[in-house]
C-alpha cells in the first residue's frame, strides 16, 4: 500500500468557491465573470482568498479577471492567448503587454515574475519579450537544464512514487515543465531493481523519439537494457551530469538524476496516454507485488522488512535473470 511521505503541504483554491446557473443578459455584468458550457450561462464569483496555482500572463497584467493556465505557459500554442491576442487587434481591449506598459516603472515586472516562476524582476525590454537576452535564456538555457524536484512523494512498499509525474508502464516517468518542455528520467522501481549502471547510453540532442518504441537504454557490465520512450517529441536538452555520473540516476531519480528534455507538438495528446497519481500508485502497487512474488519463487518467503527490496534487487539476487527482469517490468 501507498504510505504518505511529504512534509505539511499547503492546499490551494481554484477558480472559485461559488456559481450559479445564468442566461445571456448575465454575461454583461462585472460582479461575476460568464463561462458558456454544454449551451448552459454559469455565473461564477472568485472567493476573495482564492488563487491560481498557475496565474495567466493576462490576469496578472489586470485584463483577465480570473484565469489559471492550463497550457504550462507555453504562450505560443494557447489558444486563450491567441483569442485575447485577436480581442486586441480588433481594439476590444488592451494586450497584457498594454496594460502592464500603463503601470509605474517599478511595478513593471518580468512576465516570469508575474507567473511566480522567478523572484521579482524589473522588465528592461519594454516587454518585447523577443528581444530580450533573459527571456531568451530563462526558456531554452535556465529551464531545460535546471532540475525540479517532486512536491509531495508517495511510498509503495519502499519505492518512491512523486505525485504531479506521469508514468509509462515501462518505468520512465515524464513531467510538464514551464514552457511545455517534458523531462523525462526512470523511476525508483526501475534503478532499484536492475541496480547501479555503468552507463547510460542516452540519445542525442535533435533525436525524434516515439512513445512506447525504445528510445535509450543503461549497461551494467555485460548487462545491456533497453528503455521505451514515455513521450512523443524531439530532444532538446541531456543532462550531461547523469551520463558522466550515471549513479546520480539511482541517487535522484526524480530530480537531479532527470535524462534529458522533449518537446512535443501534442503535449496533451501524448501525456493522457500515461498514469499520473492514484493511477500510478496502484500500478506501483501491482508491480511491487509482482516482484515479490518472483523473489518467493527463486529465494522463498520475504521476511517482513521486504527482504531483498533494497537498492540493488538483481545484484542481490541475479538468479532474477537480468533478461527477464527488463522483458517483465521495462517491456522490452
Amino acid at each position: 500500500m501507498a504510505d504518505k511521505n511529504t512534509k505539511d503541504t499547503r492546499s490551494r483554491v481554484g477558480f472559485g468557491s461559488t456559481y450559479r446557473k445564468g442566461n445571456g443578459a448575465d454575461l454583461g455584468t462585472e460582479k461575476e465573470i460568464g463561462a458558456v458550457m454544454g449551451g448552459q450561462v454559469w455565473m461564477v464569483k472568485p472567493d476573495k482568498k482564492a488563487k491560481v496555482d498557475h496565474p495567466c500572463l493576462w490576469m496578472q497584467a489586470g485584463v483577465a479577471k480570473f484565469k489559471n493556465c492550463d497550457n504550462y505557459y507555453d504562450c505560443t500554442s494557447c489558444k486563450y492567448d491567441h483569442a485575447m491576442g485577436q480581442k486586441a487587434a480588433k481594439g476590444k481591449q488592451f494586450t497584457w503587454q498594454e496594460a502592464m506598459r500603463r503601470r509605474p516603472d517599478m511595478d513593471r515586472v518580468c512576465r516570469h515574475s508575474l507567473t511566480h516562476r522567478i523572484e521579482r524582476r524589473i522588465c528592461a525590454y519594454d516587454f518585447e519579450c523577443s528581444k530580450c537576452d533573459f527571456d531568451q535564456y530563462f526558456e531554452d538555457v535556465w529551464t531545460t537544464k535546471n532540475k525540479s524536484v517532486p512536491f509531495e512523494i508517495q511510498q509503495v512498499k519502499g519505492f518512491d512514487v512523486p505525485m504531479g509525474y506521469y508514468f509509462h508502464d515501462g518505468h520512465a516517468w515524464a513531467r510538464i515543465e514551464s514552457g511545455g518542455y517534458i523531462r523525462v528520467g526512470l523511476d525508483d522501481f526501475s534503478l532499484k531493481l536492475l541496480g547501479q549502471a555503468d552507463a547510460l547510453d542516452l540519445p542525442l540532442m535533435g533525436k525524434e523519439l516515439d512513445q512506447g518504441k525504445i528510445g535509450w537504454g543503461l549497461k551494467r557490465k555485460e548487462n545491456l537494457a533497453d528503455v521505451l520512450s514515455p513521450v512523443d517529441g524531439v530532444i532538446v536538452e541531456v543532462n550531461s551530469k547523469v551520463r558522466e555520473n550515471p549513479q546520480l540516476a539511482n541517487r535522484e531519480p526524480y530530480s537531479g538524476g532527470w535524462l534529458f528534455m522533449i518537446r512535443t507538438p501534442d503535449i496533451k495528446g501524448t501525456m493522457n496516454k500515461l498514469m499520473t497519481d492514484q493511477n500510478s500508485l496502484a500500478w506501483m502497487n501491482q508491480e511491487v507485488t509482482h516482484l515479490e512474488s518472483m523473489i518467493e519463487d527463486i529465494a522463498g518467503p520475504l521476511a517482513a522488512d521486504g527482504g531483498y527490496l533494497a537498492d540493488d534487487i538483481y545484484g542481490n539476487l541475479p538468479d532474477l535473470g537480468w533478461d527477464n527482469l527488463t522483458k517483465r517490468f521495462l517491456k522490452t
